[in-house]
């Protein structure tokens, strides 16, 4: 008698077709580890390199002004067209003078500000000067001590700046605004020198007049801030200099 042989149907074989389950197993481990091998090397990226993207796309497409600060909890202060490492030596000396200002309740005549990696403190002429005069006044040296004190611990070249508004000045003293910018910028300088005993080496003065205006000069209020001094600290020229020409 002739035996029947029944084939084998996939159920025969529990439902499996030769163990495509362990196959997909193994591509979701797969693509697990890789998950973890990207995020990895995305914490091991150096934090310059990360800043130096940023601030390249902000420039591209002209977006992120103002403040930026990332998911992880790393701060960086972006101002004008640069941004600055909220853990660098500059963010700390704009942190030290922000905190002097207010301690000294000057927070709306005192305004800073990063500019192509210098740190701009821009004082309105009224915390230094009467309208038209270039003598310090009494009442901002305080001001100007604890800002010596500042310059005088830290390596940065400092440039002190005189602006003013497009109100013309004829004088024997100051035939222009040209004169009257240059002596207000060079008091200031004379003052840190003499008196602060700041390296004459670190400091510059330069008057601009009429003709770097901040705002528009429509109105009384915008020429007032117009009116100003601006003390800008950059890093030392020696440290901007290629290595070859140090020696």
């Amino acid at each position: 008698m002739r035996k029947n042989h029944k084939k084998k149907g996939p159920k025969d074989n529990g439902g499996s077709s030769g163990g495509g389950w362990e196959v997909i197993y193994s591509g979701f481990v797969l693509i697990l580890l890789c998950f973890f091998i990207m995020i990895n090397s995305f914490s091991t990226i150096q934090k310059t390199k990360l800043k130096s993207f940023v601030k390249s796309f902000s420039n591209a497409v002209c977006i992120l002004p103002g403040g930026v600060k990332f998911e992880s909890g790393e701060e960086v202060l972006s101002i004008s067209e640069d941004i600055v490492d909220k853990e660098s030596e500059l963010a700390d000396l704009y942190e030290h003078i922000r905190k002097l200002t207010h301690k000294l309740g000057l927070e709306k005549q005192v305004d800073l500000s990063f500019v192509k990696k210098t740190l701009v403190m821009r004082l309105s002429d009224s915390v230094l000067f009467d309208i038209g005069v270039v003598e310090i006044l009494p009442e901002s040296l305080p001001l100007l001590e604890k800002i010596g004190s500042i310059i005088a611990k830290i390596s940065y070249s400092i440039r002190i700046e005189g602006h003013t508004d497009d109100l013309p000045i004829h004088t024997d003293s100051f035939p222009s605004n040209w004169e009257l910018s240059t002596a207000r910028a060079v008091n200031v300088l004379r003052y840190f020198i003499e008196k602060e005993k700041i390296s004459p080496k670190r400091i510059s003065a330069a008057g601009y007049g009429e003709f770097q205006p901040i705002y528009s000069n429509d109105t009384p209020e915008n020429r007032a801030k117009n009116r100003r001094v601006e003390i800008v600290f950059a890093e030392a020229e020696q440290e901007r200099q290629p290595k070859e020409l140090r020696r």
